[in-house]
């Protein structure tokens, strides 16, 4: 007889693990409060503009071709992606304009061009960034390492004696500035500790290994979009056998003793053998479980940011922009300072601007453009967002016209805003954390929730609250690392 197991929560993680498990012969069923699936990992239509509504940066394609190899289906009927020309375009107030080309030689050259930074000194980073990747990725990134067995391997003694170049006890931004001259350098790499919500002034310099991915090993987009990925990765699933009940809130995990039997949604408890959550760590415990079985650091771990987004429907074309854009601060601790001690947003934020119709050209109208406006925020503690999202608005406008030259708010014909409060109703991340805790210490890798406790038996945890962490990446790694724990659970 097939065992029956639940996943909870239909975001990439969620739907990954459907397909591990539909293969390893279980009757899957996926349960989603949304009518789509996708969580983070949405998309919005208004106007004649379609747009990604969250993770819009991708590395690691071949993880994606994976499962359909695991499944031995062609990816390429479902899926496919190209390699970006430039990573990302980044704008400083001072009227520099960086080119990160995908060629490591070709960027560090466009680097010395721009600022006088020596070429060698970014090559010199990502060596040593290709390195980092090379100790932790089979420690830290692709295997349960609260598993004691995965502990006492060979790649985890080597890592053992290779972390001092790790850094785990140096800042991101103090190691930079060993490494670069030019201030607008060491900004630009100290951005990669945005990738997990975390500030780079306080978290440890390990987190230089992200840089690797984008220029060692290169971006890629989806040929229509970041949602083709849960589009492809669904209809997989489908294929597979796995039911999707959407509009099916769960409300509560059951358990008897410490067993789980199965859960609650729409009022119905329907008995189940395992069951995944891929729902954020603390939804999950305040929520869905008793309180009292929460590991008790978690309530004291902190928070990642929150994001503010402005989807705009701009009837223009911008030629100065590429797929994705970078407008820095000129003030970065302050804007850190702002997210994390004040929790307030900053004046002069950072913005991210992500146009994927400079690819999928059907995603804006002729002659216009979906611009995906993002700032980085501290989550939601009560603050008046409404206020904070006005001067946020008029702040961001402000900046754009001044560092591109433009008036663009007379462009923007259709408006949507996403803020920590509606990240919160809308994917279950509590206060709106984007990446569930931050990366601001040194232990951060060692304190994130593991994907399996004894204490709790049959239940299993993926996405990006818990190892290996937040991205894409790492919620597909997290969604194979419970499929392999779940096998050796049943030997």
């Amino acid at each position: 007889m097939k065992k029956h197991a639940a996943i909870i929560g239909s975001g990439v993680s969620g739907i990954a693990c459907s397909i591990w498990l539909a293969k390893m012969g279980y009757e899957v069923d996926v349960y989603d409060k949304n009518e789509h699936p996708g969580g983070k990992l949405s998309e919005w239509r208004m106007g004649g503009y379609r747009f990604d509504m969250g993770p819009s940066l991708f590395t690691l394609p071949d993880m994606i071709g994976n499962l359909f190899d695991l499944c031995e289906v062609p990816s390429e009927e479902y899926f496919t992606s190209k390699q970006l020309d430039i990573v990302c375009r980044y704008f400083y107030a001072d009227g520099t304009l960086i080119n990160a080309f995908r060629d490591p030689d070709r960027f560090a050259q466009e680097v010395e061009s721009k600022t006088g930074e020596p070429a060698e000194h970014v090559r010199r980073f990502l060596r040593h960034s290709r390195d980092l990747y090379n100790i932790t990725n089979k420690v830290f990134i692709f295997s349960a390492f609260h598993q004691i067995k995965n502990i006492l391997t060979r790649d985890a003694f080597l890592a053992l004696f290779s972390a001092w170049k790790l850094e785990p006890f140096t800042t991101m931004h103090r190691s930079n500035s060993r490494r670069f001259n030019d201030q607008r350098i060491i900004q630009l790499f100290d951005r990669y500790a945005t990738y997990n919500g975390s500030n780079p002034y306080v978290a440890p310099a390990t987190l230089n290994v992200i840089a690797h991915l984008e220029h060692n090993l290169g971006a890629f987009f989806p040929e229509k979009g970041m949602y083709q990925i849960i589009e492809s990765l669904v209809s997989l699933s489908d294929k597979m056998g796995v039911r999707f009940f959407m509009n099916s809130p769960v409300t509560s995990v059951v358990l008897n003793g410490k067993k789980v039997t199965g859960l609650v949604s729409n009022g119905i408890e329907k008995a189940y053998d395992i069951i995944i959550s891929g729902i954020d760590i603390y939804t999950l415990y305040r929520q869905l479980l008793p309180e009292k079985l929460a590991p008790r650091r978690l309530w004291k771990t902190e928070r990642s940011s929150s994001a503010l987004i402005f989807y705009w429907g701009i009837n223009k074309a911008f030629p100065e922009m590429d797929l994705h854009n970078i407008l820095f601060s000129e003030n970065y601790r302050d804007e850190f300072d702002h997210i994390y001690k004040k929790k307030i947003i900053y004046s002069d934020p950072t913005v991210y601007i992500f146009i994927s119709s400079k690819v999928v050209k059907e995603d804006a109208p002729a002659g216009g453009e979906n611009w995906f406006v993002m700032i980085n925020t501290p989550v939601n503690h009560g603050q008046d967002w409404d206020g904070l999202i006005r001067s946020a608005r008029q702040d961001i406008i402000r900046k754009i016209n001044r560092m591109l030259g433009t008036d663009i708010e007379k462009f923007i014909e259709h408006e949507h805003v996403l803020d920590p409060v509606a990240i919160e109703r809308n994917t279950g991340s509590a206060h709106g954390a984007i990446y569930g805790t931050s990366s601001n210490s040194p232990f951060a890798a060692f304190l994130r929730h593991p994907n399996r406790r004894k204490r709790i038996r049959g239940l299993y945890f993926t996405g990006g609250s818990v190892h290996p962490g937040g991205g894409i990446p790492l919620c597909l790694a997290s969604a194979a690392i419970v499929a392999e724990t779940i096998m050796n659970d049943e030997k």
